[in-house]
C-alpha cells in the first residue's frame, strides 16, 4: 500500500498543474521521471510475480489414461474396444505424503476380466467403473516426493496402480522396490518376482502338499501363462518327480519342455488329451494346479490319485460366463473327487500375506540362480493395452502379459 500512495504521488509530481507549488520543480523532476520509471518496473514485476505464482498454483499436467469404455458383459468375450485411450490431467503440485510417478509397466493379467462385469462375484475385487480409469499391478518411478520414505528415482510399485502415464499417488500405498533384486529386470516384480510369483509358490506349499522324495507327478492347465508357467517349475523344484504341462499351441508346448523344464506339455486342441494324460502320468496325477477349469479339469480331474490335491489357482475359461466361482463341478467329476477324497479348496494368496517377504525372496533367489526361467509377452505403448487384454484372454500370450508404458 505504502509502495502505491508513493507511485501515485509521483504520477502527480509529473503534471504541469502541480508544477507552480514546487518552485524547485526544474531541479526534482529528473529524480520524478526517474522515481517513476523505477516504480513503474517494480509494479510490472510485482504483478507479473503475482500473475506466475497464480497459474504455478492452477497449473495441471496433461497425460494419457484409459478407461473401461463398455462392458463385455457377463456372458461376452472382451475385445479390444472394451476400452478407451483418453487425454486427461493431474495436478502439478504434489500434497504431503504424495508422490508423482511415470508410469514405466503395467500388468494385464486374466483376473481383470471379472472387473469389467457390474458384479466381479468376488468379496475382494471392485468391478471397474465406466468411463473411468483402470487399474491393477504397475511399476514406475518417483519424480518428486513429499513423503519421508521415497524419494526422486526411486523404483515403486503398487497393486492398484492406474492405467495411466504419470499419476500422483499415496506413499503410503507403494511398495520400493530393489532392482537388483531380479537382476535388474524391474518387470519382474510384476510377475515371477510379484503377485504371480507369489500365487504359484503358495499355491503349491500351501494346497499342493507337496514332499521331496514322494515320487510325486504334477500337472499344470494353462501352463504357458504368467502363472502356470512358474508353477510347474517351482512344483520341480519343492519336489515333485514329475510334471506335465496342458496348454494350446505346439510352440507353448516346446517352450515348456525345452525351456521351463517340464517333462512333457500336451496341445489340448490336439488328440485326445485323455489318453495323452495316461502315457504321459502312467502313475497318475497327484497335484493339479487348475488355472483353466471346464472340460480340461474334468479330464484330468478323473485321472487323479486317492488323496490327491488340486491347487483351485483359476478358472480363465470360465470367466466368461454367468457362473459363481468357484463353478461347481459336474456330477460325475464330483463324485470322483469326494470318493478319491480329492482336496479341491479355494485359494487366495491375499491369505497368506504374511508370508510374502519370504516368499519373495525366495523368488528372487531361483530367478538370480536360473533355477526360474521366466518368459514375458511385452507390448509397447498404453494405446495398446486393450488390444493386449484381448489377446491374452484369447490365450495369444506365452508367459506374463505386461505393457511397457515409458522407458
Amino acid at each position: 500500500m505504502v509502495l502505491f500512495i508513493f507511485f501515485v504521488w509521483m504520477l502527480k509530481l509529473g503534471r504541469s498543474e502541480f508544477h507552480p507549488q514546487f518552485p524547485n520543480y526544474q531541479v526534482l523532476l529528473p529524480h520524478i521521471l526517474c522515481s517513476r520509471k523505477f516504480m513503474f518496473q517494480a509494479f510490472k514485476q510485482f504483478f507479473f510475480v503475482e500473475i506466475q505464482c497464480e497459474i504455478a498454483a492452477n497449473a495441471e499436467m496433461i497425460i494419457q489414461r484409459v478407461v473401461l469404455n463398455s462392458r463385455p458383459g457377463k456372458n461376452g468375450v472382451p475385445v479390444a474396444e472394451n476400452f478407451r485411450l483418453e487425454q486427461s490431467t493431474i495436478a502439478d503440485t504434489v500434497q504431503a505424503g504424495q508422490v508423482r510417478v511415470k508410469t514405466l509397466y503395467l500388468s494385464v493379467d486374466p483376473y481383470m476380466r471379472c472387473r469389467m462385469n457390474e458384479d466381479t462375484g468376488s468379496d475382494y475385487l471392485q468391478p471397474w467403473q465406466l468411463s473411468e480409469v483402470a487399474d491393477g499391478g504397475g511399476i514406475g518411478v518417483v519424480e518428486e516426493s513429499k513423503h519421508q520414505n521415497l524419494a526422486r528415482g526411486d523404483f515403486v510399485t503398487s497393486f492398484t496402480w492406474p492405467w495411466q502415464t504419470a499419476a500422483i499417488l499415496d506413499g503410503d500405498l507403494l511398495q520400493k522396490l530393489v532392482p537388483q533384486l531380479v537382476n535388474g529386470r524391474l518387470s519382474y516384480f510384476l510377475g515371477a518376482a510379484g503377485i504371480t510369483g507369489l500365487t504359484a509358490l503358495l499355491g503349491v506349499r500351501e494346497k499342493g502338499h507337496v514332499a521331496t522324495g514322494a515320487n510325486q507327478t504334477m500337472v499344470v492347465s494353462g501352463a504357458a501363462g504368467a502363472c502356470g508357467s512358474l508353477a510347474g517349475q517351482i512344483g520341480r523344484l519343492e519336489g515333485c518327480s514329475r510334471v506335465v504341462g496342458i496348454a494350446g499351441t505346439d510352440e507353448k508346448c516346446s517352450v515348456l519342455v525345452q525351456e521351463m523344464g517340464f517333462d512333457a506339455a500336451i496341445n489340448y486342441k490336439k488328440g485326445d488329451v485323455a489318453k495323452q494324460l495316461r502315457e504321459l502320468c502312467p502313475r497318475g496325477v497327484d497335484v493339479y494346479f487348475d488355472n483353466v477349469g471346464g472340460d480340461i479339469s474334468d479330464t484330468v480331474i478323473s485321472q487323479m490319485n486317492q488323496n490327491s490335491h488340486i491347487i483351485l489357482c483359476g478358472q480363465i475359461s470360465q470367466y466368461n460366463k454367468d457362473v459363481p466361482y468357484p463353478p461347481p463341478l459336474p456330477p460325475d467329476t464330483e463324485k470322483i473327487q469326494k470318493e478319491r477324497n480329492i482336496t479341491r479348496e479355494r485359494f487366495l494368496v491375499l491369505n497368506y500375506m504374511d508370508k510374502q517377504e519370504a516368499s519373495v525372496l525366495q523368488l528372487c533367489q531361483w530367478i538370480q540362480e536360473g533355477k526360474l526361467k521366466v518368459r514375458e509377452t511385452v507390448v509397447e505403448g498404453l494405446a495398446n493395452i486393450g488390444a493386449a487384454f484381448q489377446s491374452m484372454m484369447n490365450g495369444g500370450n506365452i508367459g506374463k502379459q505386461i505393457v511397457l508404458v515409458s522407458k
